[in-house]
């Protein structure tokens, strides 16, 4: 009797956290026909939450077809230089759209993004946009890959089409969003997981990094850097409201695990507290618009899907 009592105590905390800071497979499947209207391939992007600048897209990746003669008017950067220096006549390199184009996603579920205190967790925010993009990315007819990591683990998934590729894409995400915390061994940073995002993407894909962008290096910026140079990127910003504005003065007990903090909101700590969260955001998005990378905010009390939408349709 009292272990059946357990077994039903614990059945009502799962469902009751499911959703709020973490979401089930299912529940990433079901966002299938709301994301099905998510249109991922328009030439702009008008990124509403980012001061309103535009950044044009690339396009469908791009496949080598022949080299020629250059002509007045041919970009100097597909120049052909092995063929110029075998001919001794300068050649260019004659490029066709490729079918489909790569969709990649980039989805950090470290221990920062594992965190609340309106709405959902950051990581449920950052798996419902992964899971809508996967979804948008399928009806459109184009491949889904990317990688899905933490710090103590990391799966890189080579794009592909159609349902399966998604539904492969969706259980990534629910078993690296549920992996355990503070576990022994070496961690993954995210200069390491851009390190290998490289490694998968080719040239002309889409990129979305979905992360709180906790402790981007110059090493990350760098990744980012040269990623942006062939790519199109977005950079999907999740916040909690606690990370941008201190509660009301007072003194606040805060706990997370095994660890206990006392904080005392006053109003030159909330004063410095906001500056400090202005000028992190503000240095994300100068680093977004200097390399015409895409950026979009979403809070952990918003619709990622609705944020999205807000910004490609």
């Amino acid at each position: 009797m009292i272990s059946a009592l357990k077994r039903e105590k614990k059945t009502q905390e799962q469902s009751s956290a499911e959703g709020l800071i973490s979401i089930s497979q299912h529940s990433l499947i079901q966002l299938r026909y709301s994301a099905a209207k998510l249109k991922l391939s328009l030439k702009k992007i008008r990124a509403m939450q980012s001061g309103s600048y535009l950044s044009a897209f690339r396009g469908r990746g791009m496949e080598f077809n022949e080299s020629r003669i250059y002509q007045a008017g041919d970009d100097i950067r597909n120049m052909d230089w092995k063929v110029t220096a075998r001919t001794g006549h300068a050649h260019t390199k004659i490029f066709s759209e490729e079918r489909e184009r790569p969709v990649l996603c980039w989805t950090d579920f470290r221990e920062p993004m594992h965190f609340a205190t309106h709405g959902v967790f950051k990581s449920v925010i950052a798996a419902k946009t992964a899971a809508s993009i996967a979804w948008a990315a399928c009806e459109q007819g184009d491949r889904i890959g990317g990688l899905v990591f933490s710090e103590h683990t990391h799966h890189e998934l080579k794009p592909q089409r159609g349902k399966a590729g998604v539904l492969h894409y969706i259980k990534q995400l629910e078993q690296v969003q549920q992996t355990k915390q503070n576990m022994p061994g070496s961690q993954v940073n995210a200069d390491q997981a851009l390190a290998r995002l490289r490694r998968v993407a080719k040239p002309g894909s889409l990129i979305f990094l979905i992360s709180d962008f906790r402790n981007l290096g110059e090493k990350a910026q760098s990744h980012i850097t040269q990623l942006s140079r062939h790519n199109d990127i977005v950079m999907f910003f999740i916040y909690d409201t606690l990370e941008k504005k201190l509660p009301e003065q007072g003194q606040y007990l805060i706990q997370h695990l095994d660890k206990k903090i006392l904080f005392s909101s006053s109003k030159n700590n909330q004063q410095n507290y906001l500056q400090h969260f202005n000028q992190r955001l503000q240095s994300l998005k100068e680093f977004a618009r200097k390399h015409s990378i895409s950026f979009i905010e979403c809070s952990t009390e918003q619709n990622p899907l609705t944020q999205l939408q807000s910004s490609f349709n």
